[in-house]
């Protein structure tokens, strides 16, 4: 078993429902997703690139596979192995299948609330966008490129979020590029990215540079992702600023670390930067770069950096 028993119930107990029978793959219901059916409040990305939230199914491959063991992460980073160790592993369609019975599953009790609105109820249990971005390195599953193809078959939009250090794999997308492709940049430089993403691979910084690198090699809409954790990794803009730049993307998402999670057993309170901090941050990163800010969602604490707004996904 790639998880322990106790691991495995601990997770189901946040809301993790695992999908095939290997326990590597799981899904669980995003706070927005929740909101939204509701009408209490979209996620930021809905705002942004018109994601429905209602509609999307946070998921990920590879519960216990990650490169890094970040400062920030709300993830448990103790479960999580650097590369795929056995050939023994269940297939995309599979996954897919039991994750959108999770899904419903999950939803089950909206069905008997009285604020629930009719048109998402009656959508939520049918997701169209895939957020690879749960938990581990979606990279690290051996059949990834199958499962985005799987996903596309079945109508989804696919947003899929990247540590960077698997750059192999990142040039192999090619064949089968997500909808949407994140790159997390949380380091202006290799000492702080020692610091903030404690690496468990050699070369980590290297790597990731490898990847940025390769962007320009795919078709795809691209975003460098900075998770901004105050005291910690909100310095040195010039240097963000000089990847960007160098970084052939389409938007930079600045977003503000929140205390919750295992996080807490990492960091402080005083590391979730107030919004003042983050929209100075981010319009200190912007003006050393081409790009603006383009838009902002207040209440998630998350800035968009761009030329032009983004066109709108049709969910």
């Amino acid at each position: 078993m790639l998880i322990s028993e106790t691991k495995q119930k601990d997770l189901e107990k946040k809301g993790y429902r695992f999908a095939g029978e290997k326990v590597h793959a799981a899904n669980k219901i995003c706070h927005w997703t929740r909101k939204s059916i509701v009408d209490e409040g979209t996620c930021y990305k809905e705002q942004f690139y018109g994601i429905k939230s209602h509609r999307c199914l946070q998921m990920s491959p590879s519960i216990p596979y990650c490169q890094h063991k970040c400062l920030f992460c709300w993830r448990d980073t103790e479960i999580t192995k650097t590369s795929w160790d056995t050939d023994d592993y269940d297939d995309p369609k599979t996954i897919i299948e039991d994750c959108i019975k999770n899904q419903a599953n999950l939803l089950c009790g909206f069905f008997g609330n009285e604020k629930a609105n009719p048109k998402k109820l009656e959508e939520c249990v049918k997701p169209n966008n895939a957020a690879l971005s749960l938990a581990g390195e979606p990279l690290l599953y051996p059949e990834i490129n199958q499962l985005i193809e799987e996903f596309h078959k079945q109508d989804f939009t696919t947003f899929l979020v990247s540590n960077g250090e698997s750059p192999e794999k990142l040039k192999a997308l090619q064949e089968h590029e997500p909808t949407q492709l994140y790159l997390s940049l949380d380091a202006p430089n290799k000492e702080v990215y020692k610091k903030v993403c404690k690496p468990q691979v050699n070369n980590g910084w290297e790597k990731l540079q490898e990847s940025i690198d390769l962007l320009s090699t795919l078709d795809t809409r691209k975003v460098l992702r900075i998770t901004s954790v105050k005291d910690l990794n909100m310095i040195h803009t010039e240097e963000y600023a000089k990847i960007i730049e160098n970084s052939d993307i389409d938007y930079v998402e600045i977003k503000a670390y929140m205390f919750v999670g295992d996080s807490r057993n990492r960091l402080e309170w005083e590391n979730m930067p107030k919004t003042i901090d983050i929209q100075q941050f981010a319009q200190d990163i912007a003006d050393k770069t081409s790009f603006d800010i383009i838009d902002e969602v207040e209440k998630s604490r998350v800035l968009l950096l761009g030329d032009k707004k983004p066109g709108k996904y049709n969910n």
